[in-house]
């Protein structure tokens, strides 16, 4: 019974632990709270773990299936669950990333700890939910669910301008999404089923295919977010807390590209390849621009906002020069991302909670104070910047490749992320950690403690073990990645 529905516990253990976390009350019983959201996350963090250990990495097939179990029999709505190789690292990186996030807020979070708290776990299991749904719209409902948490982390608990922040994050997605709404219901038309998996093999004419790729476009790319649709990004970031910050950077925006992946390519191929030059183009206007304005940030949030739109040019980039390399490139960069931007939002939180501030220009000489703390850093700046041995370099090269293959000109352009990601990296870096103490609240500053040590090293051993050894997590996704290839080479007209 357990194996059978592996896939359900993942999603409702959490959920339902953030109801336990939210009957805990008011914050006389805050650390109540605190133990009980550390105890959910950690059982639904071990619950995924057996995903990764049972999974048949040989076979592009859906595993640990459950359903369809009938939800809306009218209109065949199911309650229907599989994942493949490249929702399960999806999965492990959204389970892995919210015992950080709960441990990050042990301390930090002081009013409404419960709630804090349990918007994690709710907003936890709603995102493995959209990892895992085999339905459309139960796809939808779980994308659309997961806002609310985000929306209430940002508004409740983000800095003074939040309330503009959270509102402009959740028309943006919304708004996208709906059009992806539509979409479901015309291949319903069409297909009388929301079963993905048969909408997958849906015939469809180039008109019809290249409006359907225009809609999911429009949900999707808000997510990931490609240029031009970026503009909530920096807001959202800069006003939440540092939880809301990684969970966004690591999980949420790769929702997006998770969408093209199980949506745009294997339904829409046609299109799909048709407006391939338009998806590529954006995609480096984001790597090279993007990465240009990053360069210019006085806030330290920002910046990592910036640089978080350019790495995801780089997966979108990879996703849509149609070889395996590529395509695999930009997964691997999904959860590098998923790592080195959840550590860099963590090394910003730890700065905040000791000076209550995000400005480059209050800071210089952290090391001399913080020694500890300046290692992890740079060891994350690096992976941002793409260091060879660490997880930024795997899906970087990956992508370059795939690019080659297709353009040499792609790769180039691409390429230079190298150059800029490691100029507003190291450029940030030496402002703040290196030089002569000249703040006197920098001269007060106190090194890591055991509880921020905790999760930067579990960070630090995530980039240095997928840098220097990425075939486990290469391996379980290639022959989904073969499968979908395959998909998208076979034309629906």
């Amino acid at each position: 019974m357990f194996a059978n529905h592996l896939l359900s516990l993942c999603i409702w253990l959490p959920i339902l632990g953030g109801v336990a976390v939210l009957a805990t009350g008011d914050d006389t019983r805050a650390p109540r709270a605190r133990l009980l959201a550390l105890g959910f996350s950690i059982l639904t963090l071990l619950a995924t773990i057996p995903l990764y250990t049972g999974f048949d990495a040989s076979t592009y097939t859906m595993q640990f299936a459950e359903g369809p179990y009938i939800w809306i029999k009218a209109f065949d709505i199911n309650y229907n669950l599989g994942i493949d190789g490249i929702s399960l690292l999806m999965i492990l990186l959204t389970s892995f990333t919210t015992v950080l996030v709960v441990i990050a807020g042990w301390l930090v979070i002081e009013k409404k700890v419960a709630q804090y708290m349990a918007a994690f776990l709710i907003m936890e299991g709603l995102m493995i939910g959209v990892f895992s749904a085999l339905d459309a719209i139960l796809f939808y409902v779980f994308w659309e669910a997961m806002l609310v948490p985000m929306f209430l982390i940002i508004g409740l608990w983000g800095g003074p301008n939040r309330v503009y922040a959270a509102v402009k994050f959740f028309l943006y997605t919304f708004i996208g999404s709906v059009l992806m709404l539509v979409a479901f219901i015309y291949l319903y038309f069409q297909a009388g089923t929301f079963d993905i998996l048969t909408l997958q093999n849906l015939k469809i004419g180039l008109a019809p295919q290249t409006l359907i790729f225009f809609a999911f476009f429009a949900a999707f790319a808000v997510k990931v977010p490609m240029w031009p649709v970026h503009t909530w990004l920096p807001d959202a970031h800069v006003e939440a807390p540092t939880g809301g910050s990684v969970v966004l950077a690591a999980i949420m925006l790769k929702m997006g590209a998770y969408g093209f992946l199980r949506f745009s390519l294997p339904i829409v191929p046609d299109a799909a390849h048709h407006l391939a030059w338009f998806m590529i183009t954006l995609s480096l206007v984001a790597v090279v621009y993007i990465g240009l304005v990053a360069l210019v940030q006085e806030d330290m949030k920002k910046l990592i906002a910036y640089s978080s739109i350019a790495h995801m040019g780089f997966v979108t980039l990879g996703l849509f020069v149609f070889n395996a390399q590529g395509i695999e490139g930009g997964i691997a960069q999904m959860v590098s991302h998923g790592f080195v931007s959840g550590a860099l939002f963590l090394c910003v939180g730890i700065l905040y909670d000791r000076m209550h501030s995000r400005m480059i220009k209050d800071y210089g000489g952290v090391a001399n104070k913080m020694p500890v703390f300046a290692s992890f850093m740079m060891l994350f700046t690096m992976a941002n910047a793409g260091l060879p041995g660490t997880s930024g370099f795997v899906g970087e090269f990956l992508v370059i490749l795939g690019a080659f293959e297709a353009n040499g000109w792609y790769a180039f352009a691409a390429a230079t992320t190298l150059i800029f990601g490691a100029a507003y990296s190291l450029w940030m870096y030496k402002r703040v950690l290196f030089g002569e103490v000249a703040n006197p609240h920098v001269e007060e500053l106190t090194d890591v403690t055991p509880r921020e040590t905790v999760f930067l090293v579990l960070l630090a051993l995530a980039v240095l073990v997928m840098g220097l050894w990425p075939y486990p997590f290469l391996d379980v996704m290639h022959a989904s990645v073969e499968h979908l290839l395959q998909q998208v080479s076979v034309t629906k007209l």
